[in-house]
């Protein structure tokens, strides 16, 4: 009996040994397993956690972690790198955007945490006019849509007023709206509204006004002339002063920029009725007229003799008989010294011709003549010189 109670109790005393042995073997494995890991900080997506790994390269931590790896993510160190203690790990995931630039669109995948550092990894750099949808310092997420529009130089003329101007706008319309530009009715657009910019164009905005403008102009008076039998022939007596008249016409003006461009006579009233001049005009024969009478010379001598013309200062035409030589410029007529040759006296006169003593001169007197030529030319080739005239009955 003793016996067998000793052998119970070995078989116990084994076991629990056997126990003890397993359970230590296993905590000691377990120790010198978990005291073999190295310390790596691994920042995922901006969040960093502390972890414990066996892994050997960093591809090992990140497929720990479940993470799916795509070629645009941005890791640090490379993939390949081996796992040592205190190592530092960067993962960020590559989000996928819409890059809109001027007409071109495409699908972009990115690390960049906003949207001015995606700009400066696709190389895209701006200058102060170009704009940017949405703002430089918004966060990148999925599926976000960048829109890039390159501002471009071009002229723009308002009003006759010339200045340059950078725009990003793709139609004349947008460019003007963006300019602050308002289009009365009546103004146009070179080039048209719809047309598409492009760098370098000219827009010409061109300020266009319609105007009314009243004004008065006179109205010329006619000249009436009516036969006088009881008149000498060759002169002329006014009988009605003319008076002017006077219409207001009404104009419709275009004007472009402020200069005119076209007037259109909308409509007219007369103001002052014109009075017409009434002239009488001798029909009368004078006895005065150029003949050579009977042909008889009754007298002839030398005269000093000079010429003159109805258009010289101070003359009006009609000699001192009435004769009006500006009506007859064909006339032959020689002015007298009437103590010598009577006026209405018939001469003939030497390298001149038959004609009538018709008019007298404060220059003459004595033996001198004045012989009338209808023009200065005529006259000045007379000049002054003596000539022989003969008296006619």
């Amino acid at each position: 009996m003793k016996s067998l109670f000793s052998k119970t109790l070995s078989k116990k005393k084994l076991a629990i040994f056997s126990a003890s042995l397993i359970v230590f073997l296993a905590a000691t494995g377990f120790l010198i397993y978990e005291t073999t890991k190295k310390t790596v900080a691994v920042t995922i997506d901006g969040q960093e956690k502390i972890i414990k790994t066996h892994a050997a390269t960093i591809e090992d931590i990140l497929n720990d972690l479940d993470i799916s790896l795509r070629s645009e993510d941005y890791v640090f160190p490379s993939i390949d790198t081996k796992v040592k203690d205190n190592l530092k790990v960067e993962w960020k995931p590559a989000k996928q955007v819409q890059m809109v630039e001027g007409n071109e669109k495409k699908t972009v995948w990115t690390t960049a945490d906003t949207v001015e550092e995606f700009l400066k990894e696709q190389k895209i750099s701006l200058n102060e006019h170009d704009k940017v949808q949405p703002e430089l310092d918004t966060e990148i997420k999925s599926e976000l849509q960048i829109q890039v529009d390159k501002a471009f130089s071009l002229t723009l003329v308002n009003g006759g007023k010339e200045q340059q101007v950078w725009s990003t706008s793709t139609t004349v319309a947008d460019f003007l709206l963006h300019q602050g530009i308002t289009l009365n009715e009546l103004d146009r657009v070179e080039p048209k509204l719809e047309e598409t910019l492009k760098e370098n164009a000219v827009v010409n905005v061109i300020r266009v006004e319609k105007v009314t403008d009243v004004v008065e102009e006179p109205i010329n008076f006619a000249v009436v002339t009516k036969k006088d039998h009881n008149l000498s022939k060759g002169t002329e007596k006014t009988i009605t002063t003319g008076q002017e008249g006077l219409v207001s016409k009404e104009y419709e003006v275009i004007l472009e920029n402020g200069k005119e461009v076209s007037r259109k006579l909308l409509k007219e009233n007369t103001v002052k009725e014109k009075i017409d001049k009434v002239v009488a005009v001798g029909t009368k024969v004078s006895s005065q007229t150029v003949s050579r009478g009977t042909g008889n010379v009754s007298k002839e001598f030398y005269v000093s003799s000079t010429a003159f013309t109805a258009h010289c200062n101070g003359c009006s035409g009609i000699t001192s008989t009435g004769i009006n030589l500006r009506a007859n410029p064909n006339l032959k007529v020689i002015a007298v010294d009437p103590s010598v040759i009577p006026l209405g006296t018939k001469v003939y006169v030497e390298g001149y011709g038959y004609a009538v003593a018709g008019d007298t001169g404060s220059a003459i007197r004595g033996n001198k003549i004045d012989v009338f030529f209808a023009t200065k030319a005529e006259a000045y080739r007379w000049g002054r010189k003596t000539v022989k005239i003969k008296i006619l009955e």
